[in-house]
């Protein structure tokens, strides 16, 4: 008889243990020989010598498939335990998993075009209007990296710029003041890891997600680094974050210059960044237009309405200017 604790490090213990460790209860079955205890994120499993390795083995890819996945059903455990390779329905452009095993991918040309620029390049920017997909494609490719271990750390911001609101006074702590602006980040991440191992992730400050302000003075390495919102930093601002990029990181910068919150004579860091930063190797750019919207499709007739205005409201300038 031996006994092995096994740990497991890259799982969710309520997607790999299952709903009142009904998985537990499964693999039991499965190894009737051995005596098999559950606990946090650990398994410790006494038996034969010919029997424990062979568990040890099995669990370890349950491990794998359960973190790649999001999920484990009884079916991937009877699968992956009797040799066979679960029935995976192949998505085309799939970046990631989400929660509950929902496949992540680029739905669009230029959602794929920015994929594929991710990887080649160690600076992304992604310019184009709402719900083109921009920051949740961003922030799948770094929860991607994470998972795959190319990366330590997720560092997620913003500038916290009021949307032609004035709020005041927020109550509460630095957390509390600074979590309204960063809520669609959170949105994004709920939707690809599951809550437990979301809070376990800001709690090690492997994601940390912190307003522009308190970037200063901060070499950024072994990270992907998401700046979302790039329109309503100052050039100041834009300059002092692209500058924290440190060694093994990766730097993706999303933002719409038709949706800029500034005061009317602050100049976009974003237009002015893309501007100077035109004709520097290693940066992407990719600009996402009306056609890469997947949200409501009033969204995309929405933004077909303003641009149309915007062309109107410009030829009625020009035509005044020229008549001056």
């Amino acid at each position: 008889m031996i006994e092995q604790i096994i740990i497991l490090e890259h799982i969710d213990p309520v997607v790999f243990f299952g709903i009142n460790n009904a998985n537990i209860q499964l693999l039991k079955t499965l190894f009737p020989k051995l005596r098999i205890v559950a606990r946090g994120n650990a398994i410790k499993v006494s038996g034969n010598a010919e029997d424990v390795p062979l568990f040890e083995e099995k669990i370890r890819e349950l491990e794998k498939y359960s973190n790649d996945r999001n999920k484990l059903t009884e079916e991937d455990i009877l699968d992956i335990v009797k040799g066979k390779s679960p029935n995976v329905v192949k998505q085309d452009n799939l970046i990631i998993y989400g929660v509950n095993g929902k496949p992540i991918f680029a739905r669009t040309p230029n959602q794929q075009s920015f994929v594929e620029s991710f990887y080649k390049n160690d600076m992304v920017f992604g310019i184009g209007p709402a719900g083109s997909g921009k920051t949740y494609t961003a922030i799948a490719l770094a929860v991607k990296a994470l998972k795959n271990k190319e990366v330590k750390k997720i560092i997620l911001s913003r500038p916290a710029v009021e949307a032609g609101e004035k709020l005041g006074f927020l109550p509460g702590d630095m957390k509390d003041k600074i979590d309204p602006y960063l809520q669609p980040l959170y949105d994004a991440l709920e939707d690809m890891i599951a809550p437990a191992k979301l809070k376990d992730y800001i709690e090690n400050k492997t994601i940390q997600i912190a307003p522009l302000a308190f970037m200063r003075g901060r070499t950024l390495s072994d990270a992907v680094i998401i700046l979302d919102e790039a329109q309503n930093t100052t050039t100041h601002q834009i300059k002092m974050f692209l500058t924290r990029l440190g060694m093994n990181a990766k730097m993706i910068i999303t933002g719409d210059i038709t949706q800029i919150d500034l005061p009317p004579s602050q100049l976009s860091g974003l237009k002015h960044a893309l501007r100077v930063l035109k004709d520097v190797k290693g940066i992407g750019r990719i600009e996402f237009n009306k056609t890469d919207i997947v949200r409501h499709k009033l969204v995309q007739s929405i933004v077909d309405a303003y641009e149309k205005e915007d062309k109107r409201r410009k030829s009625e300038e020009e035509k005044v200017k020229t008549i001056k």
